[in-house]
């Protein structure tokens, strides 16, 4: 056991963090366990389209879903991040209303918006004036457990909609997929929770990530959210920035900007998150593009999916990109729960 490494988690997860992550399986069991007696709350010929509606830690499981189903989804699915929604919105939309506490007040304005439109609404939230607000108007409402950061919640903000999705059948998903996803999600926390340095491939990666710039680059195919994911999690957990993209589309653009500024590009490491269905052309992209940005950046490393199911393959980078951060977070030497920059803009808005 790496005793520096121990005692600097004793000093700065206050919250207990860890516990969180360690945990997240069996968050992952009770939420599809809780899925069950749901019933699907729509018919999926009434509907043309799909949002979901939410922000940070909120919107991610909307993100995911949105890519996990993307190749099977025969409805179009965006997530909208703000104030309004899209101005197609009406009485054959499928808006879920997504919002841990169930107060934020973006997710609140869309939900009256959706509302107004005579949108069919689902909530999703621990309690607040969404809750108040769908038992107002009679709208579906999944109420999930309380008393952890949004970004921590990812279990209960996942797994519910992808199950309601099942029960509208709008998507086909067997029952060997979820407890495949879970089996692995079980022995990475096993794994990631472990201190020795030689084992643990979150710590070693985090240890890559100390004192430096993270740029993470995966394919556009179900992938994008995964990438969103780690960044997100990069900056509240370690407090750190980390920027990406995503390709083929980086490829067109941002591939131009690794040429000056070539001090600035020797403090980065570059992460590429790899599955072993990305597109053909996207590997051999992948491929090149390792050459030519390990020729300014010192540090770049591939990260591959695991599992046999595309669910499993989603969440293994999702559960590493989750441990990778709060190992940063220690090296960092601070507390990964607070987010105390947010916290104080939205004491500002409130003033207004």
């Amino acid at each position: 056991m790496n005793n520096s490494i121990e005692s600097s988690i004793h000093l700065y997860d206050q919250a207990n963090m860890r516990k969180l992550l360690i945990d997240f399986p069996k968050q992952v069991e009770d939420a599809v366990a809780e899925s069950e007696q749901y019933v699907a709350p729509y018919r999926v010929r009434a509907l043309n389209n799909i949002i979901l509606t939410g922000l940070g830690g909120s919107a991610i499981g909307g993100d995911l879903l949105r890519s996990f189903t993307a190749d099977e989804l025969e409805l179009p699915f965006i997530v909208n991040r703000h104030y309004t929604l899209p101005g197609y919105i009406d009485q054959r939309s499928f808006v879920i209303v997504a919002s841990y506490s169930g107060n934020t007040e973006e997710t609140i304005a869309a939900h009256i918006e959706a509302t107004r439109s005579k949108a069919k609404v689902l909530c999703i939230s621990t309690n607040g004036e969404s809750e108040q607000l769908a038992k107002k108007y009679g709208q579906p409402y999944i109420k999930i457990p309380s008393g952890l950061p949004p970004r921590a919640a990812l279990g209960y903000s996942f797994f519910p909609l992808l199950m309601v999705f099942k029960k509208m059948k709008l998507i086909d998903l067997p029952n060997k997929d979820i407890r495949e996803t879970i089996k692995l999600l079980e022995e990475k926390s096993k794994l990631f929770s472990s201190l020795d340095k030689k084992k643990n491939p979150a710590l070693r990666l985090a240890y890559e990530l100390k004192d430096k710039l993270p740029i993470i680059y995966s394919s556009t195919e179900r992938f994008d959210a995964v990438n969103l994911r780690w960044r997100g999690q990069i900056a509240e957990n370690a407090k750190q920035l980390a920027f990406g993209n995503v390709l083929p589309e980086m490829n067109h653009n941002e591939l131009v900007g690794w040429n000056v500024m070539k001090r600035l590009m020797k403090t980065m490491t570059v992460v590429f998150l790899r599955d072993k269905d990305d597109h053909a052309r996207v590997q051999l992209r992948m491929k090149i593009m390792k050459d030519i940005v390990g020729k300014y950046s010192p540090n770049v490393i591939e990260v591959w999916s695991e599992g046999s199911c595309p669910l499993a393959r989603l969440f293994s980078l999702v559960y590493l990109g989750d441990w990778v951060s709060y190992y940063l977070a220690i090296l960092n030497e601070v507390d990964p729960t607070p987010v105390k920059v947010i916290d104080y803009l939205k004491g500002e808005l409130a003033k207004v």
